[in-house]
């Protein structure tokens, strides 16, 4: 059978490339008829190596583009960076589609780009072609995104810290200025991300990592009237090897389940906060007092980086970095480490709890597995998920909701240790409410299920468009 193809265009970001990879690999196991082929930007191709991927998809590498250097250009905005790293492999990527791929493919059914790669419509517009977008995040950070551009219409200017609470159509509450995106109040990341709200509406439908039953309100809310149709696809996980590392880590990896597989079920909080998640040495001399506080037993994934080298990394001596005789204090009680297998861990019966930096790969996973959230949110679209599980959904616990990366603020044991007893009671409404929506999360993607009932249609659209 002659396949037709889909053009996957992901940006190098690690966490957008987990759950696009998922779902391509997904699509090839529903319909037969599908091949993708994923064009790969040099930045990223080291992270594609570290994914599991369907034997029938195939990968572009571009055309290497020399750009200043990454530390320069993230000093600015992460959100300026990668667009304008994705604006300048336009040429790259019409190049590799009329000379590789249009040549030798029976039909190609469009491109299917990342939220940062809204410069590609114009590639697609060019060739002809149908795009796509693939929402990494949730759909209520989606309405946010095409809510952007009418404040900037009227005021022209990015949004102030001070500011009064927003009304943002896809929330059922008022958004308070201090849980958006640090992108918000910053001038270069928060044009950039007007930008790409605006092109939104120029693809052909938009395809969210979310499920009908978590999001219902935003998947149907009135700014979604004038758009595109919008494709609940989610949850996307990715539940083997899903960082790429195990088989660098392999004596950590068993260090981690032997510890686990003796403990007691849902005994367990585990803290990790993502590959640029981070906190300072006096943050984390706090974190180690709530948990000794706390009297649970914790497993715990530290890194450590500065302002000056925002890179974090793990080979650390803890024993610089902790309270004094720590280590000694709680021996049998605790597990300290760096990387950490996360899908396996939160999918382990003994972990009862999850301090999370609330990445929407992290909330999609430790929902699917019934483990609460206690939230502490640090960069990106953070915030808004934190407030979303906490004020909107009443599905996690509130730590902070509006920390930062790098801020001065620090979050005292005290309190640390308060918020993970609450994280860790065994009858409350959240847990309940988060075994609920566990269940629901895996009848989304059975066949009948709301997901899979949406992908379906998507697929059905595209070959009904040729």
């Amino acid at each position: 059978m002659k396949k037709s193809d889909l053009v996957f265009i992901p940006p190098p970001g690690f966490g957008h490339l987990v759950s696009i990879i998922e779902f391509a690999n997904r699509l090839l196991q529903r319909d037969e008829r599908l091949s993708i082929i994923v064009l790969v930007m040099k930045e990223g191709k080291e992270n594609i190596t570290k994914l599991d991927s369907h034997t029938n998809i195939s990968f572009i590498e571009l055309t290497h583009v020399e750009t200043p250097t990454r530390d320069q250009l993230m000093s600015k905005s992460v959100e300026k960076y990668m667009t304008d790293l994705v604006e300048s492999h336009k040429s790259f990527v019409k190049d590799a589609i009329v000379k590789q791929i249009l040549p030798n493919s029976p039909k190609v059914l469009g491109l299917v780009i990342d939220l940062f790669c809204t410069p590609m419509i114009d590639v697609a517009n060019e060739l002809g072609l149908p795009s796509y977008l693939f929402f990494t995040c949730n759909a209520d950070v989606l309405g946010f995104m095409l809510y952007l551009p009418h404040p900037h219409d009227r005021v022209g200017k990015e949004f102030e810290k001070s500011e009064s609470e927003s009304i943002i159509p896809s929330y059922l509450n008022p958004v308070p200025a201090n849980v958006l995106p640090t992108f918000a109040f910053n001038k270069d990341g928060y044009i950039s991300m007007v930008n790409h709200g605006r092109r939104f509406k120029e693809t052909k439908g938009i395809l969210v990592n979310t499920f009908l039953d978590i999001e219902s309100y935003a998947i149907s809310s009135p700014s979604t009237l004038d758009l595109p149709p919008i494709y609940p696809v989610g949850p996307l996980i990715n539940h083997k090897n899903q960082n790429g590392m195990q088989s660098n880590n392999q004596g950590q990896h068993d260090e981690i389940i032997k510890w686990l597989d003796e403990q007691r079920e849902s005994s367990v909080v585990f803290l990790c906060f993502g590959s640029r998640g981070w906190f300072s040495v006096p943050q984390s001399k706090e974190i180690a007092l709530g948990l000794e506080r706390s009297g649970h037993k914790f497993l715990w994934s530290i890194r450590i980086a500065s302002d000056n080298k925002p890179i974090p990394y793990e080979n650390i001596d803890h024993k610089t970095i902790l309270p004094d005789r720590f280590l000694d204090r709680t021996k049998g009680k605790g597990f300290i480490c760096g990387w950490t297998p996360q899908v396996e861990v939160l999918a382990h019966r003994a972990v009862g709890g999850f301090v999370s930096h609330c990445g929407w790969n992290s909330i999609l996973e430790s929902l699917w597995f019934g483990v609460p959230t206690l939230t502490w949110p640090l960069y990106a679209e953070q915030q808004l998920n934190a407030f979303q599980m906490v004020k909107e959904l009443g599905l996690a616990f509130e730590l902070k909701l509006d920390s930062r990366r790098g801020s001065d603020d620090i979050v005292k044991g005290d309190e640390i240790a308060k918020a993970v007893k609450c994280l860790m009671e065994e009858d409350s409404e959240v847990r309940k409410r988060v075994k609920e929506m566990s269940l629901k999360s895996r009848k989304a993607l059975i066949a009948g299920g709301s997901s899979y009932a949406s992908v379906g249609q998507w697929i059905e659209s595209m070959f009904a468009s040729i």
